[in-house]
């Protein structure tokens, strides 16, 4: 049997393309090779007829610009896997539903247009859980194929680390990219919210939606940044390493003691290398503090899919038609209300952060590894609290016995600091995978 488990470095591929080291013609042929190989096991692409011809034309297209060597954009001809609520021009997207397709078409997003501005080529769709909400796709974990790859970036995830691409477009709500990113034993970077345009992309809850990127390594992540994110700019080189914070109380009582227990290894690791962990007394009142995520999330999802969901409603899984019925009674006051309790929730977690020098604060990626089944895709709550903020953040691997399935470290670094959380996370990733 093929072996499934085989992320590629994006850094490598697109060198080895901008070079001329190797043909985006052959790297497309390789692509559907591999595509054919895994993904009626895996399936991690919205199945596409005449994706074949597609990337073809495309990647033939492309070298009939002729562009001299050193002329080529830094993703020249690398295929990307782009998650079915982004509008991609001459591709479907049905978002993971039953609703027909034409009705949730769109302008092709800004995130594809800054793709292709960079030379990369579209490889297709990845499965969403349905309207990115909670309802799961058929995506299955190339680590053990009868666990969840998680949340609603699991095609996208899956994808890279069955080396089907080596990089992915996610979005995250809540903890839609990060979860699958850690459960798949990839990177997965959500930026500062609003620093990738939303432009183009199926909405879920606007004030949380965020574009991101799944990748093999963060030097991956961060060469698909910095053509992605707004204003980017190169991290300074910076002597002396980040003071890193554990955000201790009830929020890490939510890991499970398999994750608990990796997560305190992975902090003994880090003080060995020399990093200063302060830990800090955190979200005494989770639920509370979090309750206001909640009323923000489900209005603005109801209020996305009032027409949709008023012609086609039948048409939804269940999961979802729930989840847009508990939205519905929020009134706009309460909405506004909400916002303003989350604007000092952010607050509050700027104050802690500066009042004890946080550089960065390090929890567990996910409540534990990818549970067994597809229907259960695992708990987003590790990443609440930092997307109800808006934060930046990143999962790295970390070293796992031979055949457990992966768990990640996720890292958070200050609002807009997406640059410096990248920068950082190159040295953590190494310490960490020793």
């Amino acid at each position: 049997m093929e072996d499934l488990v085989q992320p590629t470095s994006l850094v490598r591929v697109a060198e080895s393309l901008r070079s001329g080291e190797t043909d985006p013609r052959e790297l497309a042929a390789r692509t559907l090779d591999r595509i054919a190989a895994v993904d009626g096991t895996v399936q991690a692409f919205v199945p596409e007829p005449g994706r074949a011809e597609r990337l073809d034309a495309a990647a033939r297209e492309l070298v009939a610009r002729g562009e001299e060597l050193a002329e080529r954009p830094p993703l020249y001809g690398v295929p990307v896997g782009v998650k079915d609520i982004v509008h991609v021009a001459g591709l479907p997207t049905a978002a993971g539903s039953q609703l027909p397709p034409e009705e949730l078409a769109g302008p092709q997003a800004a995130v594809i247009d800054r793709l292709e501005k960079a030379g990369a080529i579209i490889a297709g769709k990845t499965v969403t859980g349905e309207f990115a909400v909670t309802a799961p796709g058929p995506t299955r974990n190339p680590h053990r194929t009868d666990h969840t790859p998680g949340g609603t970036s699991s095609g996208s995830a899956a994808a890279v680390a069955a080396g089907l691409v080596p990089l992915a477009i996610g979005t995250q709500t809540i903890g839609s990219l990060i979860r699958p990113a850690a459960y798949c034993g990839v990177v997965g970077f959500k930026p500062t919210h609003g620093r990738i345009p939303l432009d183009g992309v199926l909405p879920v809850a606007p004030t949380f939606d965020t574009v991101g990127v799944i990748a093999a390594t963060v030097a991956d992540a961060t060469l698909a940044a910095s053509c992605l994110v707004d204003d980017w700019k190169p991290a300074p080189t910076e002597s002396g390493r980040p003071v890193l914070g554990v955000p201790e109380g009830p929020y890490l009582s939510f890991a499970e003691p398999e994750a608990q227990a990796a997560y305190e290894q992975q902090l003994t690791a880090l003080e060995t290398a020399g990093y200063d962990i302060v830990r800090v007394p955190m979200f005494a009142n989770l639920e509370e503090e979090a309750f206001p995520l909640f009323i923000i999330n489900l209005y603005e999802l109801s209020r996305a899919h009032a027409d949709l969901f008023e012609r086609f409603g039948e048409l939804y899984d269940e999961r979802t038609a729930d989840a847009i019925r508990q939205g519905r009674p929020a009134e706009d006051s309460d909405h506004a209300k909400a916002l303003q309790q989350r604007e000092d929730f952010r607050d509050s977690i700027a104050a802690t952060t500066d009042a004890h020098g946080i550089d960065l604060w390090v929890t567990p990626a996910a409540t534990g590894p990818a549970p067994a089944g597809l229907d259960n895709p695992g708990e987003s709550v590790m990443s609440l609290p930092w997307s109800g903020a808006g934060l930046p953040c990143l999962t790295i691997p970390t070293a796992r016995p031979q055949g457990e399935l992966p768990l990640g470290l996720q890292c958070v670094g200050r609002t807009g600091e997406d640059e410096r959380l990248l920068g950082w996370a190159t040295e953590l990733e190494r310490v960490l995978s020793a």
